[in-house]
C-alpha cells in the first residue's frame, strides 16, 4: 500500500477502537443506571405511596447509587422541600421546573459520546471512500506514466483502493446499528423519567392542597378564638 492508503486505513482503525470504547462504556452506564434505577424506584415507591415526601427526600439525599429516577426524585424534592413554606402556586411550579432541568440534565448525561458514535458511522463510508478514489487515481497515473495498459496492470491498485472501502463499512455499520439502539434506549428512559416526574407533581399537588388547607383551618379557628369574648371569673 502507498503512503496515503496507509494513512486511511489508521485512520479507520482509529476510528474504529474509539466506537469500540464509546459502545462499551455506555452498555456498562447504561446497565448500571438502569438497575440502580430500579432498586432505588423499589425502595422509595411505599414511601411515596405514604405520601411521606420527607422520608422519600432524605433516602434519596443520603444515597448516591440512586440512577437516573433517583436523582430526578431528588432533584425535584430538593426544590420542593426548599419552597414548601411559601405560597402553593410558587412551590408548586418550583418543584416543576427543578424536575424538568434535572430530566434534560439526565438525558444529556445518558447521551455522552452518541454524538461521536453517529459522526464515526456517518463518516467512516466517506473516509474509506476517499482512499479508494485516491488508490484508483494512482493506478491509473502509474499506468499512464509507464505506458503499460489492460486489466492486469491496474487491477491490483484497484483491489488494494477497495480495501479501504470494505473497511470504511466495517467500521460503519456496527456503529449505526448501536447508536440507533442506544438512542432508543435513551428515548425510552426520556419517556420513564416524564412519567416519573408526573407521579411525583401528583403527589407534590396532593401535600400541598392538605397542607395548605390545615393551614387555613389553623388560622381560622384562632380568628373565631380571638373574637371570643372573656368570660368574667366569679369573685
Amino acid at each position: 500500500m502507498g503512503f496515503f492508503a496507509r494513512l486511511i486505513l489508521i485512520l479507520l482503525i482509529l476510528m474504529s477502537v474509539l466506537s469500540l470504547v464509546i459502545m462499551f462504556e455506555r452498555a456498562f452506564a447504561f446497565m448500571r443506571t438502569k438497575q440502580e434505577s430500579l432498586s432505588f424506584a423499589g425502595k422509595v415507591a411505599p414511601i411515596l405511596e405514604r405520601g411521606d415526601l420527607e422520608g422519600a427526600y432524605a433516602l434519596a439525599k443520603g444515597n448516591e447509587k440512586i440512577g437516573y429516577l433517583g436523582r430526578l426524585i431528588r432533584g425535584g424534592l430538593g426544590a420542593y422541600h426548599a419552597k414548601k413554606h411559601e405560597a402553593e402556586d410558587l412551590c408548586f411550579e418550583s418543584t416543576a421546573r427543578a424536575l424538568e432541568r434535572q430530566s434534560q440534565r439526565e438525558s444529556h448525561t445518558l447521551r455522552r459520546g452518541l454524538t461521536t458514535l453517529a459522526s464515526v458511522s456517518s463518516l467512516a463510508p466517506f473516509v474509506g471512500l476517499l482512499g479508494t478514489v485516491v488508490g484508483i487515481v494512482n493506478s491509473f497515473t502509474s499506468m499512464a506514466e509507464t505506458g503499460a495498459g489492460g486489466l492486469g496492470t491496474v487491477s491490483a491498485g484497484v483491489a488494494e483502493a477497495l480495501v479501504a472501502t470494505a473497511t470504511g463499512l466495517f467500521v460503519a455499520i456496527p456503529a449505526l446499528a448501536v447508536y440507533n439502539y442506544m438512542q432508543g434506549w435513551v428515548d425510552a428512559r426520556g419517556v420513564d423519567m416524564a412519567e416519573t416526574a408526573n407521579e411525583l407533581l401528583d403527589i407534590v399537588a396532593s401535600d400541598l392542597k392538605v397542607r395548605h388547607a390545615d393551614a387555613r383551618h389553623a388560622t381560622a379557628e384562632e380568628a373565631v378564638v380571638g373574637r371570643v369574648p372573656a368570660v368574667p371569673q366569679p369573685t
